[in-house]
Parts: structure tokens; C-alpha cells; sequence
């Protein structure tokens, strides 16, 4: 197994887009072939088959990244079913399926993990997958507090794994053209940057006890959070908005993806002070325990800003009818980024530039694309030592901190300083909800 595993690592054949070097060139076609199925293969599987997952299956079962699903899991029967059916259309082999993501790292042969759970499995089943030797596929938020921020950046440095954060846009051929082109000048001097997402969801039902659903291994659901009783609808998608024990609200669920991109344009890293608007506005007296409308603002070093504006329940958008985007301010002009590509417009205001491409889904559940498909070719290039990671864990884990100080802003009700260096906030009440309580047993510890 180490053998294969320091093939992966060491060969100098790349996997997508590469030309052979001149010694593979030489062998026959069969023998060439013959090494790389043996020893170049990838063996991943997938945790979590709820919405995201099917964005991963694309370049799976593309032959030329030559990567196997050994395994399908998730903690209910349903969604392996429906899981298994799906893949069967791409796919001409059968993972295997399981329940519990304990048995899939005890399997040696495996390489890396897609972990595509709930927010507050992420950094746990993580830093379980590192330890037990596999790289991970981390999908956003990488975490649910800043503590496990910490932790999952500290287990990549112990453990030495390849972590790729699911902020897939990192991987859009034209926003890495335009954030290029930002760094070198293109509208002057950054200072500002507005993120914003609208989307129209609905009213949901009040979250009230109720039977497991068949097949659900609701003890497996929780791992890491403190056991409770089961609530009605709670494990489909809902969770995302009956409290903090399992969702990190809209901030953690889409916000990531912009602000992103916003702190990337503007080439900057820790707030220096952080502060929130946020309210739920929208069917008042339905389930949803969560702000859904919230107004973020980030004051970094240099007098540069970013603007969070987000509604959740109201589909109207105030910029040019997107559901989300970025606009960067600079000293000569604008840009507008959203997953479609980049318009550049000068200081009246006019049209000078843009690109457009891609077919990357913006507000629907589960996404996928072409960004999706070329952010986990990437991952297995850079597992191959082929690419760098477009998305390194340590680098992801800067942005998603700013989701994490909005939501801790926006319980608190007020605004806070924070170290510009370390990412520490300078607030005893703030720091109260640094950490979350776990499921003894459950706490990933270094």
C-alpha cells in the first residue's frame, strides 16, 4: 500500500491536460496503461448523499483523472438508495455502501475523502479522515465555530494530508482571470468590496419532536453534537435553521462563497472589527430560528472594506437581478464577479471589459458544474503533486472566519475588534461562542 501511495504522490505523469514526459512516451500504450491502473488510481468515497454530492461525480467517473468510488455513505438507507441509482448512470461498477464513516477509514486502500455532511460533522469527520491517513474534499463551512478553524489547520499541518476547501469558485477559469488581473492593476487601487446573495425560500414547519424517520441512524446524525430528540423534518435540509447545533445559517451555507472572492480581490486576511444588522424579517411565526436577512460589515488594515448584504426570503436583488456576486471597488473603476464570469466597467460607469463562461449553478440546492468538476481535479492534482491546491485548507479557513464573526456579531447584538494577525476577538461575550459543546467522545483533539 505505501508503495502505491508514494506512486500518487511522487509519479510525474499529470492526470488531466498534461503531456507525457518523454520516457512514458517511450513505453508501449498497454504497459503505460498497466502502471497507472495499478498504481496512479485514486480511491475516494463520498460521506453525505444529500444535495451536494452529485457536483463530485463528474470528474470522478471522467476516465482520464483515473479515480475509483470505492464507497458511498451516508447515515440513511434512503439516500444510499437513491445514491447507488444515481451513480449506476455514470459509472460502470458498484461502490460499496456504509452507514458509518468510522468503518470506510479503517479500509487502508482508501486515498480521500468527500465529506458533504451537515456543517457540524465537517471538521470532526475531517480531522478523523487525516488522522487515519486520507486527504479530504472539505465542502463549505470547514468548519462550524472559529475553534474548529483552528483544530482542522492545525490537523493538516500534523498529519500532512491534501485539504481542499469545497469554495469552488477558487477553481472558475474567469474569476481567476479577474482576481489576476485586480492584483495587477486593472481598476487601480482596491478598498472595497460588496458580497451579496438573495435567494426566495420559503416558510418552513416549527421543528417539533417526533419519530426517527425509517432507515435514519439518527445517533450517527448527530456524532458530534450532544444527543437530543429528533425533530420532525429536521434532517433534510432544515437543520440548516433550527439553531446552532448542527447549521451555521446562511453566513456558513452561502455567504462563504462570496466573501471569498471579496477577500481575495482585495488581498487581505483578518478583520480588525466586525459588525452585523441582521433580523428575521420573513414569516414570522414559522419554524426558522435564524436571522434571514443580515447586513455584515469587515474594516480591515489600509482602510479597505467589505460588505456582506444578505436576504434569504426575498429573491428581489438591488444589483442587475443577480442572486450573488462580488463587486470590487477601485481607485479607476469596478468589477462585478458572480459565477458566470466578470464584467469590468470604468469610473462612468461604462462597460470596458468582460468574460463570461461556465455553467455553474447559482441558487439551486446542491449545485455542481464546471468550477465544481474542475475544483476536485484539481484536488486529485494536487494529491498527485501534479497542481497546487487552488483552495488550501489554511487559506479557506481565513475566509470562512468571516462567516463565523458575523454569526457570532449577530447573536451577541453587537460589533467587536479583532486582531488583525491572529484572528483572536478582543470581547469576553464574543469569545464565549469561540468553541461549541460536544458529544463526549466527539471533540476532535490533537
Amino acid at each position: 500500500m505505501g508503495g502505491r501511495r508514494d506512486f500518487i504522490k511522487k509519479t510525474t505523469v499529470a492526470a488531466i491536460g498534461l503531456g507525457l514526459p518523454s520516457s512514458i512516451n517511450a513505453m508501449t500504450a498497454k504497459s503505460y496503461n498497466n502502471i497507472l491502473g495499478a498504481n496512479d488510481r485514486i480511491h475516494v468515497a463520498i460521506q453525505g448523499l444529500g444535495r451536494r454530492y452529485g457536483a463530485y461525480i463528474p470528474s470522478i467517473a471522467d476516465k482520464r483523472t483515473n479515480v475509483r468510488l470505492d464507497y458511498l455513505c451516508d447515515v440513511r438507507d434512503s439516500q444510499l438508495e437513491k445514491a447507488v441509482k444515481r451513480v449506476a448512470e455514470n459509472l460502470t461498477y458498484n461502490p460499496k455502501q456504509e452507514k458509518d464513516i468510522r468503518k470506510i477509514l479503517e479500509d487502508k486502500d482508501i486515498d480521500a475523502i468527500f465529506m458533504a455532511t451537515p456543517d457540524h460533522w465537517h471538521t470532526p469527520g475531517a480531522c478523523m479522515a487525516m488522522k487515519a491517513g486520507k486527504h479530504v474534499y472539505l465542502e463549505k463551512p470547514c468548519s462550524h465555530n472559529p475553534h474548529e478553524n483552528e483544530i482542522v489547520v492545525a490537523f493538516q499541518k500534523k498529519y500532512n494530508k491534501v485539504v481542499q476547501m469545497g469554495n469552488q469558485q477558487r477553481s472558475a477559469i474567469q474569476s481567476i482571470d479577474i482576481i489576476n488581473k485586480i492584483h495587477n492593476g486593472i481598476i487601480g487601487n482596491t478598498y472595497k468590496a460588496i458580497a451579496f446573495y438573495a435567494n426566495g425560500r420559503g416558510e418552513i414547519p416549527h421543528p417539533v419532536e417526533a419519530a426517527i424517520p425509517e432507515g435514519l441512524d439518527w445517533d450517527l446524525f448527530q456524532g458530534p453534537a450532544p444527543r437530543k430528540s429528533y425533530l420532525h423534518d429536521l434532517w433534510d435540509y432544515n437543520w440548516h435553521w433550527y439553531g446552532w447545533d448542527y447549521g451555521t445559517a446562511e453566513m456558513g451555507n452561502n455567504a462563504t462563497h462570496e466573501l471569498d472572492i471579496a477577500r481575495w480581490a482585495l488581498d487581505v486576511k483578518y478583520p480588525e472589527y466586525v459588525d452585523v444588522i441582521a433580523d428575521k424579517n420573513y414569516f414570522l411565526d414559522d419554524g426558522w430560528e435564524m436571522y434571514d436577512t443580515m447586513e455584515a460589515t469587515y474594516r480591515f488594515p489600509d482602510n479597505k472594506i467589505i460588505q456582506w448584504d444578505g436576504c434569504s426570503r426575498n429573491r428581489y436583488s438591488k444589483y442587475s437581478g443577480r442572486g450573488r456576486g462580488t463587486i470590487i471597488y477601485g481607485s479607476k473603476g469596478s468589477v462585478m464577479i458572480d459565477r458566470g464570469g466578470y464584467e469590468v466597467y470604468n469610473l462612468k460607469g461604462e462597460l470596458i471589459k468582460e468574460s463570461k463562461g461556465g455553467n455553474e449553478e447559482g441558487l439551486a440546492l446542491g449545485g455542481g458544474g464546471d468550477m465544481s468538476t474542475n475544483h476536485a481535479v484539481n484536488f486529485f492534482n494536487a494529491i498527485r503533486s501534479k497542481e497546487a491546491l487552488r483552495s488550501p485548507i489554511e487559506e479557506g479557513a481565513i475566509s470562512q472566519m468571516l462567516t463565523h464573526y458575523a454569526n457570532i456579531s449577530s447573536r451577541i447584538k453587537k460589533g467587536f475588534n479583532v486582531d488583525g494577525n491572529t484572528g483572536r476577538i478582543f470581547d469576553r461575550e464574543a469569545m464565549g461562542l469561540w468553541k461549541r459543546t460536544y458529544e463526549p467522545g466527539w471533540e476532535p483533539i490533537l
